[in-house]
């Protein structure tokens, strides 16, 4: 997948999907294909969530090294 989506656009998107498989009616080869764009959903979601805990953990480490000065 070579689309870039933010964060909430990821999670907007992923929902979207639940609400669809949830909902039921579709037929196995669409489910499938709901699921697989689901997951590739949830994993860009982990990676922005990881990228923002990296620059929040890094930001602390700043912050507690000048306080230290």
């Amino acid at each position: 997948m070579t689309e870039e989506l933010d964060y909430e656009q990821a999670r907007d998107q992923l929902a979207e999907v639940v609400a669809k498989l949830e909902a039921g009616g579709l037929s196995l080869e669409d489910s499938l294909a709901l699921w697989e764009r689901g997951e590739a959903l949830a994993k860009m979601c982990d990676q922005h969530l990881a990228g923002a805990r990296e620059r929040i953990e890094s930001a602390l480490a700043t912050a507690e090294s000048e306080d230290r000065k």
